[in-house]
């Protein structure tokens, strides 16, 4: 077996709308040796994983998996089980997965599976193939290129315990605390959608201008000043007390002496505490004498150079949760314990209360390991015992002084048992502390009775109060505590996300992004756009780069000034790993020309539409899905477009196709392009009425509607804003101030006419794109002399491909220079040129008109040395910015001469 490639799909992908990992293996001889053909392979698997025979497969009922591993299936589709099982096993419970054949390429499968964790899933399926290795017959155990799934090194690779308890650790270093996960799970249930920000608890729910953030349950609404009160315990104390509210005498104090005086003031027995302590830690409780509190001091001390000293008082401890003003939970906590059976030590008796799985290190479970330390041992000590003392069978021994669950202690729900008087107390604490998430830390001996008739008080306010006692009690009502802070962050009917604009198509994304962004300006959004040129935040460039891919998407949905964003949503980010949303409001494909064919499994026109058809198979229910009437690849994407359809046609009247005049006349919507004058109308039709938006030529990229691509461009532009309800005036302002200079689109049909002659510099880089180019060009060329072009195309295209752009560029020019850096991508210098040139001369351009020169930057400063007054210099770069700098800064000689070029410069 060899692994061929590894993705991990974040968003929606061309497989599933489920994050899933695909890993690419070729079986090699492996596909001639199905599970039926390889002796004891099954019952070895099964012995080793017996929860496979809960896995339903095809047959979608338990034991489904097992009659085909009897049956006989491939490898892959094992692997892809088997790293369910063990995610699940490890506590990442995942079920959905599939395993496809590769066209052409027998042996060759792509295996997907579901995951929660990515570093875990990776590993499970590093581990999954290595099991299943183990098991082969010696001579087809080898296995290649499991490197990249960077799976943790185990001894034994039919360890299955030692494959769970690496997965497990993998787990816990990026898996959310009980409190967050509770939040973002409450979130996805309401639809709002979750970004992860760190590797902790930082997390983004909602999108853009729309966003919240939260931190465990400190949300981007919790006041700071809050904070900072509810972490001085005095401060806190003095204004509960001074708002009348129960609070138990107490000061602060700074050694030991001042502890002992304080204590002995306000008569025992005391509690002594850091100032600015929490989970329980440094709390020392009902002490009785001026020895045990100066102890207590020490350890307090430990945790906070100021000290709190306090009268204890009397009752059992309870946790009110308030959120947003109300309170939503309570429970009384039960301080870490252990039960005597006359028989074992309390050591071994706390190894046996941990040996619970509900408990597990810190706060990754419902409860927490209970850990001795000193603070235990010097609890025992006040009874005469030690962690080595056998108590009797049935005695009770308690082992913390604090009834944190950070520190071992259980919960009891009593949500539905406190007193009104001590729910109106509890929510004026918040009140006064000025807490959106408050938890209150309340002593009384019985929560059912008012505090005047049992006495009690609030001994703390904390500010980021845990769930898990709340959430899975150890006994009582499980209380949906997540759901009121999400409620509270996003008030019903209130929005969490902003509307996201996705394109793809082979060509035009670009400047219909910008199209599209100039009208949601104008309709007053604030828009974050990606493009191949960048990242831009309301107009301004914020990050230079290719920005197609769905990182890009990630950093803007996440920027919180944006009001909506407009995704230039490339193959090549589809394909790696899915887009970087789960579903847009209008997703638009504009066409799907032969480009990008032979990479990475995309071999035919119909591969590349499935790749594109994800933008609009992840509109939302109520968005609408853009396509091109004219595009025969969009009718077959149709078929998958989710929302409503809304088609764009160049062909508006007479020669209207078909299928779309059906879709006008049914009263649905489409953008067209009526003929008539020079450049055509802009005609929308929806719900039976047609509106004439505006002549084409008014828009200024057009170039006075003579750049037919940037019409159709501006048609998709219109079509999906109009879809998504902004006013036909606001479209044809907007449009109307769209050109194509290089600060509005760079790299667009950008002209300079500085030096005598005119100069295009255009981002054509493919056949389609130099088709749509060549038609402007034919349309300028009688007020031109000589027409001189730089061409090239990304070596990583096909053969056939690279020697259309040549020939194209031999019918279209007079002149040619062909370059390649830095579009080489893995081809030998020379060969892309070398393509090019010899279509060019089969088209009939003369040997002596064509030149060859690998660098961009030399090869564009040769066709401007070339040009005389009045021609037309046509330059299509890569390195655009660099490219238009050099024109801007050109100085033609005094007598423009034709500079000799080498055949390889």
């Amino acid at each position: 077996m060899r692994v061929l490639e590894r993705s991990v799909y974040r968003g929606p992908h061309l497989y599933s709308v489920r994050p899933m990992v695909r890993i690419q293996i070729d079986l090699g001889e492996l596909e001639s040796w199905p599970s039926d053909r390889l002796p004891c392979f099954a019952e070895q698997l099964t012995e080793l994983l017996p929860g496979l025979a809960n896995h339903g497969c095809s047959y979608r009922e338990p034991g489904g998996f097992l009659r085909r591993l009897h049956d006989g299936t491939w490898l892959g589709h094992i692997i892809e089980h088997v790293a369910l099982e063990l995610q699940t096993l490890a506590g990442s419970a995942v079920t959905r997965g599939k395993t496809r054949s590769v066209k052409d390429r027998p042996g060759v499968y792509n295996i997907l599976y579901e995951y929660r964790d990515e570093a875990t899933a990776l590993a499970a399926g590093a581990f999954a193939i290595r099991l299943i290795a183990a098991l082969l017959p010696e001579g087809l155990d080898t296995i290649a290129g499991l490197r990249m799934l960077d799976a943790p090194a185990i001894e034994d690779v039919r360890d299955v315990p030692a494959m769970i308890a690496a997965l497990e650790a993998l787990l816990r270093k990026t898996a959310l605390g009980p409190t967050t996960r509770a939040l973002v799970e409450a979130a996805r249930a309401r639809g709002i959608p979750v970004l992860r920000l760190d590797d902790f608890s930082l997390v983004q729910l909602g999108y853009g201008s729309r966003q919240r953030r939260l931190r465990a349950s400190i949300t981007g609404a919790t006041a700071h000043i809050a904070v900072e009160i509810a972490a001085d315990k005095s401060l806190t104390k003095r204004l509960l007390s001074e708002a009348g509210l129960p609070v138990p005498r107490g000061t602060v104090v700074r050694t030991a002496d001042a502890a002992a005086e304080e204590a002995a003031r306000f008569g025992y027995p005391i509690v002594v505490k850091p100032l600015d302590g929490n989970h329980g830690r440094g709390v020392s409780s009902d002490l009785h004498s001026e020895d045990a509190v100066r102890s207590a001091f020490d350890r307090a001390a430990a945790h906070s150079r100021r000290v709190i000293v306090e009268q204890q008082v009397a009752g059992n401890d309870h946790r009110i949760l308030v959120v947003g003003g109300k309170v939503v939970a309570v429970a009384e906590r039960v301080p870490a314990r252990v039960i005597g059976d006359g028989l074992h030590r309390i050591e071994q008796l706390i190894a046996d209360v941990n040996a619970d799985p509900r408990r597990g290190v810190g706060h990754e479970n419902v409860l927490t390991r209970i850990v001795p330390d000193a603070a235990m041992e010097a609890l025992l000590a006040k009874s005469g015992r030690t962690l080595k003392s056998v108590p009797m069978a049935g005695e009770e021994v308690v082992l913390r002084e604090t009834a944190n669950l950070s520190t071992g202690g259980t919960a009891v729900d009593r949500t539905d048992a406190i007193h009104p008087d001590t729910v109106a107390i509890a929510e004026q604490v918040a009140a006064v502390v000025g807490l959106d998430v408050c938890g209150i830390d309340f002593l009384t001996s019985d929560i059912a009775r008012p505090i005047a008739e049992t006495g009690g008080g609030i001994v703390e306010v904390n500010a980021a109060p845990g769930f898990r006692m709340h959430l899975e009690p150890s006994s009582g009502t499980p209380r949906d505590v997540a759901g009121p802070v999400i409620d509270a962050l996003f008030p019903r009917p209130s929005r969490s996300r902003i509307p996201i604009f996705a394109i793809t198509g082979t060509n035009g994304k670009s400047t219909t992004v910008r199209m599209v962004s100039r009208i949601l300006c104008e309709h007053g959004l604030t828009t974050g756009m990606s493009t191949t040129s960048g990242i831009y935040i309301d107009g301004r460039l914020t990050q230079e780069a290719d920005a197609s891919g769905p990182k890009s998407a990630r950093a803007i949905l996440r920027h919180p000034k944006v009001d909506a964003a407009i995704l230039e949503t490339a193959r090549g980010g589809i394909l790696r790993e899915g887009l970087g949303f789960d579903r847009c409001d209008v997703g638009a494909v504009l066409n799907v020309t032969p480009d990008h064919l032979g990479i990475k499994g995309i071999n035919t026109l119909e591969d590349l539409a499935d790749v594109k058809s994800v933008v609009v198979e992840s509109v939302a229910r109520r968005g609408h899905s853009i396509l091109n009437a004219d595009d025969p690849m969009c009718e077959r994407i149709a078929r998958r477009a989710r929302g409503t359809p809304v088609w764009f046609s160049m062909f508006g009247d007479t020669l209207m196709p078909a299928r779309l005049r059906d879709h006008v006349q049914a009263g649905g919507m489409a953008v067209v392009r009526e003929t008539g004058s020079y450049g055509g109308t802009i005609v929308l039709h929806r719900d039976g009425e047609r509106i004439a938006v505006m002549p084409a030529a008014e828009i200024p990229a057009t170039i006075g509607g003579i750049a037919e691509f940037n019409i159709e461009n501006a048609l998709a532009a219109a079509a999906m804003t109009l879809a998504h309800g902004v006013p036909v005036e606001t479209v044809r302002r907007a449009l109307a101030g769209f050109t194509s200079s290089f600060e509005e689109s760079p790299g667009r049909l950008n002209i300079d006419d500085s030096n005598g002659f005119r100069v295009i510099v255009d981002y054509a880089h493919n056949p389609a794109s130099l088709t749509a180019l060549g038609q402007v060009i034919g349309k300028m060329r009688e007020r031109f002399g000589r027409v001189i072009g730089m061409v090239s195309i990304p070596g990583d295209r096909r053969d056939a491909d690279i020697a259309e752009m040549g020939r194209l560029a031999g019918a279209i020019f007079d002149e040619i220079v062909f370059r390649e850096a830095p579009d080489g991508r893995g081809r030998q210098e020379g060969e892309v040129t070398s393509l090019m040139s010899d279509a060019a001369l089969g088209s009939g351009l003369a040997p002596e008109r064509i030149r060859r020169i690998v660098d961009e930057h030399r090869a564009a400063e040769a066709c401007l040395r070339m040009a005389a007054p009045g021609d037309l210099v046509v330059l299509m770069p890569t390195a655009v910015e660099r490219v238009w700098r050099l024109v801007l800064d050109f100085e033609p000689a005094a007598e423009a001469a034709e500079p000799k070029a080498a055949a390889h410069a």
